[in-house]
């Protein structure tokens, strides 16, 4: 009887500690310090017994991974996750946006659709799925999983900007500012910024999507993607250098490196 007190005591005990392992590392994902936060969520899903924490835990350790440019480790950690708790839709939508993310179509859509059979309202897992659905060639269905958002959450400002960005990338440029305008006088955020500059630059005018963007990072000093923006504008503007320091803002600020690559090689010519 004795020592089953005691085993209850220590058990107990260790909750204060484990508790204090997971602030550190939900601080150093907030930090964007996502080495740390790989070492801190690796001890936490190794030493943790209950399934549906554990999976929390590999879940974040993937994304953390993810944002380090281990690709492969994070699909490990996201299988590990989802071994942990088939029933995580957070995982299914993980999965589905690394293998969009690896070109792998049909895996990303398998993955997406069983996870909006566990949430029917999950916007994150319809923004992938169009996506897919768009790099596809089917913008119909790309069309329609956006307008499902909009059917439950009317005011969900990536599916407005997907529908816009829907009609940029089909080549009507005109068409998608007009959306982008319309979006930035009913609510001026860093997002329709960033999306409308990528308009500018494609029409072609430098001068405003540089503006815009410039904008955009003024409201929001830690939007990785509109740093990304701003370096495509910078090399069409013969400033390498400067655009070579917007891309590694944005990697410092979370966005994946892998898919820079390509973007990368012109700061590589360069040297």
């Amino acid at each position: 009887m004795k020592k089953h007190l005691l085993f209850l005591v220590l058990a107990f005990s260790s909750l204060p500690f484990h508790a204090q392992d997971k602030k550190v590392a939900e601080e150093c994902f907030q930090k964007a310090d996502y080495k740390c936060a790989e070492e801190q969520y690796s001890k936490l899903a190794q030493s943790e017994k209950i399934q549906q924490l554990q999976s929390e835990y590999y879940n974040n350790l993937g994304t953390a991974q993810r944002r380090l440019g281990k690709t492969s480790l994070a699909f490990k950690s996201y299988e590990s996750a989802l071994k942990s708790n088939p029933m995580s839709a957070a995982v299914y939508a993980n999965l589905g946006s690394i293998h969009s993310q690896k070109g792998n179509k049909q895996a990303a859509l398998d993955y997406l659709n069983k996870g909006l059979q566990l949430q029917p309202e999950n916007a994150e897992m319809y923004l992938t799925r169009a996506k897919v659905y768009e790099n596809l060639g089917k913008k119909d269905l790309a069309a329609k999983d956006l307008n499902q958002i909009l059917s439950f959450a009317p005011d969900n400002i990536y599916a407005r900007t997907g529908l816009a960005n829907l009609k940029k990338n089909s080549g009507d440029l005109e068409g998608a500012l007009k959306d982008y305008n319309q979006l930035l006088a009913e609510k001026p955020e860093s997002l329709l910024y960033s999306g409308r500059a990528d308009v500018y630059y494609k029409l072609k005018k430098n001068k405003e999507a540089l503006a815009d963007v410039n904008k955009a990072i003024s409201i929001d000093p830690k939007f990785a993607q509109a740093y990304v923006n701003k370096a495509l504008i910078l090399f069409d503007t013969a400033k390498p250098k400067e655009a070579c320091a917007s891309l590694d803002k944005a990697v410092s600020l979370g966005y994946e490196k892998p898919l820079l690559f390509e973007h990368y090689a012109k700061c590589e010519v360069k040297k």
